[in-house]
């Protein structure tokens, strides 16, 4: 059920007083500018941010009565690649679909355009990972409200369809009129289409600190999936660490699928036995054993103090001792890596060569 407050954040003591962050621009070679006109509808006000994938600007969309927007624009590098193009139309498509107050809003752009981009609502504040930047951690009844308001979103999701499959701090926006948003549908999958499921061949999907042991093994994932993600989140908002630190992401990518983490109180013993139950129900590393629906987890995050402690923090498993397979040693795979470049330097010589020798 969606939240009827005008501000859902109003009792989050964390949220009493967000700023407006964005990233460092850094670059000064955007392909628009304060002043600029996109497509005779979006008048560039400022650059937002400058990545190595695209830009971002603030806008006035001259349609619609100059109400701020934010237009993302790629790279023209990318533009070309089959796999990214896929992936920013697929965005497009299925922000489109979706109309929830805590879900970030994309508007349609009638027409052609002249090259790829996506327009959404302008939203002022910072993303969840730059609050936790600020505060960590985060007292458990704020983390506890702000994982209930995307339980409400995810809920939303599932029942049209769609799949997050990327849930993590940098994609939740914690705004100054404290509301919030679930943001960046580049590899969500939508179960009513079949038509763009991944981006290129890789068939590991989402970031390693969040995903689930069965994004880990590529394997299928489902509304369950998007519990396990929120859940490392909800990890994070109470303990102020990941579920699985480790610098070698393949030792923390083998640890999720061959273990638990950390009991949450033993991170922070200020935490409830019943909020670190949530933690550790969602963290389950058989998706059966989590919470079937987002539904079900919000009922319980409401209702903290009356959910039965079952000792899930005492059947914690240690994960297993990794060991580096033959392609994940450094030498096997900076040459794995370098290959297609050493190769593809072989064919150029020999063209060469050739064109020398003549005919």
């Amino acid at each position: 059920m969606t939240e009827n407050l005008k501000s859902p954040l109003e009792d989050v003591a964390s949220c009493c007083s967000v700023p407006e962050y964005h990233d460092p621009v850094g670059r000064d070679d955007a392909p628009f500018h304060p002043g600029d006109m996109l497509d005779g509808r979006f008048l560039i006000t400022e650059v937002l941010s400058h990545s190595g994938m695209g830009c971002i600007f603030k806008a006035e969309d001259t349609h619609n009565q100059n109400a701020l927007v934010a237009v993302k624009v790629p790279h023209l590098e990318y533009e070309s690649d089959p796999g990214f193009f896929s992936r920013f139309q697929r965005e497009e498509r299925i922000g489109l679909e979706l109309n929830h107050p805590f879900i970030l809003k994309y508007v349609a752009v009638e027409g052609q355009k002249s090259r790829p981009y996506l327009v959404t609502e302008y939203l002022s504040g910072c993303t969840l990972a730059h609050l936790l930047q600020a505060t960590r951690p985060l007292p458990e009844k704020d983390a506890l409200k702000i994982a209930s308001l995307m339980c409400d979103a995810l809920q939303y999701m599932h029942a049209h369809g769609i799949i997050h499959r990327d849930l993590k701090p940098q994609n939740v926006m914690i705004c100054r009129d404290r509301s919030i948003r679930i943001m960046d549908f580049g590899i969500a999958r939508d179960d009513r289409s079949r038509r763009i499921t991944r981006v290129g061949n890789t068939p590991v999907m989402g970031t390693p600190d969040y995903m689930a042991p069965e994004q880990v093994k590529g394997q299928r994932a489902d509304k369950r999936t998007d519990i396990y993600n929120l859940g490392a989140v909800l990890y994070e908002m109470l303990t102020g660490a990941i579920p699985f630190p480790n610098e070698n992401p393949w030792a923390a990518l083998n640890s999720r699928i061959t273990g638990d983490p950390l009991a949450p109180r033993k991170a922070n013993p200020d935490l409830s036995p019943q909020a670190e139950e949530i933690v550790l129900r969602t963290l389950q590393r058989n998706p059966a054993e989590r919470y079937a629906s987002a539904a079900a987890m919000k009922a319980e995050l409401d209702t903290v103090g009356q959910v039965r402690v079952t000792g899930l923090c005492d059947r914690l498993q240690e994960p297993a001792a990794w060991k580096p397979g033959f392609f994940q040693r450094p030498v096997v795979l900076a040459v794995t890596l370098l290959s297609p470049v050493l190769i593809g330097m072989v064919i150029m010589l020999l063209v060469l060569l050739r064109q020398r020798a003549g005919p």
